[in-house]
C-alpha cells in the first residue's frame, strides 16, 4: 500500500480544523447576530480551544470576510482565461458572473453570509477594504490585457471600478431579495448598462 506524504495529512487535518471553525461561526453569527457571540463561543462549537482559533483566523470578522474574499479574488483569474478578442464589458461581465453565480449555487449558506456582511458594519468596511485590493489586481489585468499604461492611462482603473460596483450591487440586490433575485440575470442587466462606456473608444 502505498503511503501518503505526512504533509499531506497535516493539510488533511489543517482543512478539517478550518471547515469546523467556520460552519461554527456561520451558525452562531447568522443565528445570534455578529456583536452576541464571542471567539471563545465559536471555537467552542468547533470544539477547539480559543488558543486554535487564532491559529486559523485573526478574528472573528475574518471567518466571514474570508468567504467573499475568496469569491473576489477570482474575478482576476477569470478575466485572464477570457479570449482577448472579446469586448472588455463582455470579458468583465463573463468574470464577474463567475463568483456571483457561485453565490447563488451555495443557496442558503452563501445568502446568510452576505447578509450578514451588508447588514454589520465592521463587516462591511472590511469588504470595502477587500474591494480596493481587488481593484488593484483588476486594473493591472486589464491593462495587461489591453497593452494599457496603468501609470497613465485612465481607463484600466476605471473599468475595474465600474465592474466591481456592479458586483457590489448585484450582492446587494440579490441579498435584499433573500434570494429570490437571480443573480446572473442581473448581472447581465447591471453590465448591458455599463457596455457603452466600457467598449467606447478610449484616448491615449
Amino acid at each position: 500500500m502505498t503511503s501518503r506524504p505526512a504533509g499531506s495529512l497535516a493539510q488533511r487535518k489543517r482543512q478539517l480544523v478550518e471547515d469546523e471553525l467556520t460552519e461554527a461561526a456561520f451558525r452562531l453569527l447568522t443565528t445570534q447576530g455578529f456583536d452576541a457571540v464571542t471567539v471563545d463561543e465559536i471555537a467552542a462549537g468547533a470544539g477547539v480551544s480559543k488558543r486554535t482559533f487564532f491559529r486559523y483566523f485573526a478574528s472573528k470578522e475574518d471567518v466571514i470576510v474570508r468567504f467573499l474574499a475568496e469569491l473576489g479574488t477570482g474575478i482576476r483569474a477569470e478575466l485572464a482565461a477570457r479570449p482577448t478578442a472579446e469586448p472588455p464589458s463582455t470579458a468583465l461581465r463573463h468574470a464577474v458572473l463567475v463568483p456571483l453565480a457561485a453565490c447563488g449555487e451555495h443557496g442558503d449558506r452563501a445568502l446568510r453570509a452576505v447578509q450578514l456582511i451588508l447588514r454589520t458594519p465592521a463587516l462591511h468596511a472590511r469588504l470595502l477594504e477587500r474591494q480596493t485590493e481587488w481593484c488593484e489586481g483588476l486594473s493591472a489585468e486589464l491593462a495587461t490585457r489591453l497593452g494599457r499604461d496603468p501609470a497613465t492611462d485612465l481607463y484600466p482603473r476605471l473599468a475595474a471600478g465600474m465592474a466591481l460596483t456592479a458586483f457590489a450591487t448585484v450582492l446587494e440586490r440579490w441579498s435584499d431579495s433573500d434570494g429570490a433575485a437571480d443573480p446572473a440575470a442581473l448581472t447581465t442587466r447591471a453590465f448591458a448598462l455599463l457596455a457603452p462606456a466600457l467598449d467606447a473608444p478610449a484616448g491615449p
